[in-house]
């Protein structure tokens, strides 16, 4: 197991950028496939990227791929998610996950672990 707790969500207006933080607890972080999700009001939660245990391998939902990048620090015990030309859309609460299988997974229930959630609102 791993404890994951968000950081850095808020309030940007269209076209702003944020920078999203998840930090890990434990020793093992760099055993655990990374990932962020989003889950807009009455909406189902959905993958926005993933990145491999080494850093070296990302892949991203098409609706952020190429405004979107994941990356980790497995010094650290960190994964980020720098968002740029954000827009009213990707408003939602963003979920940090891990898991100890594969690289490549994209849905919620191939996760088990899960931080608290950080809230990003993008105002028009």
């Amino acid at each position: 197991q791993v404890q994951l707790v968000e950081s850095g969500g808020g309030l940007v207006q269209a076209g702003g950028s944020l920078r999203l933080s998840c930090a890990a607890s434990g020793r093992t972080f760099s055993s655990y496939v990374m990932a962020w999700f989003r889950q807009a009001a009455g909406k189902e939660r959905e993958f926005v990227a993933t990145i491999n245990r080494s850093g070296g391998m990302t892949y991203y939902a098409a609706s952020v791929k190429g405004r979107f990048t994941i990356s980790r620090d497995n010094a650290k015990n960190t994964v980020d998610l720098q968002m740029n030309s954000l827009r009213p859309e990707d408003t939602a609460v963003y979920y940090c996950a891990a898991t100890g299988g594969r690289y490549g997974r994209v849905r919620s229930g191939e996760y088990d672990n899960w931080g608290q959630g950080t809230q990003v609102t993008v105002s028009s």
